[in-house]
């Protein structure tokens, strides 16, 4: 997957302004350098996971807004854990399958 960073600058300074917030206020959020942000926004730095994450809390949306210009709604909270699943190996598997299953058949409210 090729990320487009001018794209992607552009979904952030979208949500910046729908915040009606300025760089410097967003760089002070996320904790990130000055004119960072502006670089950024216009594609000439190619920010980290690290600062991605940081301005996704700093403009109170996910990093998926960026990304893929999608924001992940709570109710689509199974896909967090399906990210877990990811990286397990087989034996890890078959023991959250079984745990799932379990889960899945009690009566919970």
């Amino acid at each position: 997957m090729t990320l487009d960073y001018s794209l992607i600058g552009k979904r952030i300074a979208r949500r910046r302004k729908q915040l009606g917030l300025k760089q410097s206020e967003v760089e002070e959020r996320a904790g990130i350098g000055d004119k960072y942000l502006s670089n950024i926004e216009r594609a000439i730095s190619i920010p980290s996971t690290e600062v991605i994450m940081r301005l996704a809390i700093a403009l109170e949306t996910t990093p998926d807004e960026f990304l893929v210009g999608a924001v992940r709604h709570p109710e689509e909270g199974w896909q967090d854990v399906a990210e877990l699943l990811r990286p397990m190996n087989e034996k890890q598997l078959a023991l959250a399958r079984s745990l799932l299953t379990w889960l899945g058949e009690q009566d919970l409210p």
